[in-house]
């Protein structure tokens, strides 16, 4: 299978109109994803990672969010330049989403089996009844049982695993490329969350699927990426191989994500915690925007943002990295 990029986001910059003017949330991200391939795209809630996806997808309203700078390139076309008719044509067909919160995401109005059936009739021109089959197979191939009996429920009649699972399997209906997955365990509970994920691997496997996991969660990147890149108030601070970033962090902001996790602690010993909060849009400052909480700073990082520094395979943004 091939390892060449099937999206390539390269020095995307998004901003939004508000009362006080333009404020950037997204700043010169640049990251890909190869072809049948994982990464993870981690960092704490505030940092920029759904804006990023939900851009990558053109569904932000614009105005008030604007593309200002960059390129989204996707198995031949920019999606920062394409057309809302030309997206409509690649959402739900050649690129599949799944959302943190199912029950949100899903029509509280419609059966499960009409909502799984709309992209084929809109991507593929069939009828409802002619859907139907292809409906049935890929809620087994999602893992729903009773398929027949699921079609006439509503969302409100499912689990969250079960709502999920609906959500996943409208994603892949029309073989997509890539599935782009935006924190798809949030909501779940844990026992849940193992096997959603697990269903997302074995997809993926089946139909050669590339995906964009989006997560504040390191376990689950360990288990399911082969790359990731760190994001921290809207910037990519380190990216890499995973292993390689996680037995070698070189950004700060990295190496207290992956101490305060709780799968490295022993039992009985305090937790590590990253002092301080993620600042928002128009307060990060001229220079690195973590220097407020980063016990490596120096004079330096409080007024110049450091670029991504190669070192090996992986690369960071700053100027006193991790030894």
């Amino acid at each position: 299978m091939s390892s060449a990029p099937l999206l390539s986001v390269e020095g995307l910059t998004v901003g939004f109109n508000t009362e006080q003017g333009r404020v950037r949330v997204v700043e010169d991200v640049n990251f890909s994803v190869a072809a049948g391939k994982t990464m993870g795209l981690v960092g704490e809630s505030g940092c920029g990672k759904s804006v990023t996806a939900q851009t990558i997808m053109r569904l932000l309203p614009s105005p008030p969010s604007v593309i200002e700078a960059g390129r989204i390139l996707f198995d031949g076309d920019d999606l920062a330049a394409a057309s809302q008719k030309r997206m409509q044509k690649i959402r739900g067909d050649r690129i599949g989403m799944v959302f943190q919160e199912p029950m949100t995401s899903l029509n509280p109005t419609l059966r499960i089996g009409e909502q799984i059936a709309e992209p084929l009739m809109l991507h593929r021109g069939l009828a409802r009844r002619e859907a139907e089959a292809q409906v049935l197979r890929v809620l087994g191939q999602v893992g729903i049982g009773n398929a027949e009996r699921r079609l006439q429920q509503y969302p409100h009649e499912l689990s969250g695993g079960l709502r999920q699972r609906v959500m996943i399997a409208m994603a892949i209906i029309c073989n997509p490329k890539l599935l782009i997955a935006d924190e798809p365990t949030t909501a779940l509970d844990v026992t849940i969350q193992a096997q959603i994920m697990e269903l997302l691997k074995a997809l993926q496997k089946e139909l050669g699927l590339a995906i964009l996991l989006i997560t504040h969660d390191l376990g689950m990147v360990a288990e399911m990426c082969e790359t990731i890149a760190v994001m921290y108030a809207g910037r990519i601070v380190e990216t890499g191989p995973t292993a390689e970033i996680f037995a070698r962090p070189r950004h700060p902001y990295t190496h207290g994500l992956l101490n305060s996790s709780p799968r490295r602690a022993k039992k009985g010993e305090r937790l590590p915690s990253i002092p301080g909060l993620v600042p928002p849009p128009g307060a990060r400052g001229v220079g690195c925007s973590f220097a407020a909480r980063c016990p490596r700073a120096l004079e330096r990082c409080r007024v110049e943002f450091p670029p991504l520094t190669r070192d090996g395979t992986a690369a960071a943004a700053c100027w006193s990295p991790v030894p």
